[in-house]
């Protein structure tokens, strides 16, 4: 039954991928701590280190199918992809030497502050209306990439969280937004899941409670979200929703007090 629970967990995934630019991170953090309770507070670690691979498929095949148009607002951005790799790698080891339970809690303290500056802080939900003469949108500065891949690989939630909003008060829409997160997720995910893979637990530690455990990571729950994931990415790419844009910033806020009430729930 947790497969099939996983293979839907995985529609979802490929859905937020889409809509929001989460890769899956937020999504597959909360189920995969469910599917390896058994592990106690280890489950988070796993949980982080599978959500990694399942954010560097979701990704790449997202930005793959991406309109180049899109793409080329981060024109110029090699600096940020780098920095955010460098983040990535030093979160991932980051995440194997950290007790489990302080991922996890820093998983939903993260979740919890970042929701409160959507909705209070101006320019995310209420964006500034651009005037006539005004200069387009802003790109990222490269120094945010380090603490930026940091925090995301440390976490399992691909960097999305910290991107979407900041182009978004950069002058994105939430569309474009949501399709720029999914290469900068990928430049986080990739080291950090090479990292994770190639991890080996000692005796009794980290190994997952379903599927054979390469690393930390879980494969028969990363495969089962995959599984689920990768068609919906390649449907919602072709077809993309309509959604008029204060409720796709109203929607992404949703999704964050969703995830910080199950982590919550699923505390060690």
């Amino acid at each position: 039954m947790d497969v099939v629970a996983l293979l839907g967990v995985g529609l979802l995934a490929g859905t937020t991928t889409v809509l929001f630019g989460f890769g899956g991170g937020f999504v597959t953090v909360p189920v995969v701590v469910w599917a390896n309770a058994a592990l106690g507070a280890d489950a988070a670690r796993v949980a982080v280190a599978t959500s990694v691979v399942v954010m560097v498929v979701n990704a790449a095949f997202a930005t793959a199918v991406t309109p180049r148009r899109t793409l080329a607002a981060l024109r110029g951005g090699r600096p940020l992809l780098l920095l955010l790799a460098v983040g990535g790698v030093a979160g991932a080891f980051a995440t194997r030497l950290a007790p489990g339970a302080l991922t996890h809690w820093a998983f939903v303290g993260y979740t919890a502050v970042t929701l409160a500056d959507v909705l209070l802080r101006p320019g995310f939900l209420r964006p500034r209306a651009a005037s006539a003469g005004s200069p387009g949108p802003r790109p990222l500065p490269a120094v945010v990439g380090a603490p930026v891949g940091a925090v995301a690989a440390f976490l399992g939630v691909g960097g999305s969280v910290m991107t979407v909003p900041a182009m978004r008060r950069a002058g994105h829409p939430m569309r474009v937004a949501a399709a720029l997160a999914n290469p900068l997720t990928l430049a986080i995910a990739l080291p950090a899941a090479a990292i994770h893979l190639a991890f080996v637990p000692g005796p009794g530690g980290g190994h997952a409670a379903h599927g054979a455990p390469a690393g930390l990571v879980d494969v028969r729950a990363a495969l089962a979200l995959l599984a689920g994931a990768l068609p919906v990415i390649a449907l919602l790419r072709r077809r993309p929703p309509r959604i008029p844009d204060r409720l796709h910033a109203w929607a992404y806020a949703g999704l964050l007090a969703m995830v910080a009430a199950a982590m919550s729930l699923f505390g060690p």
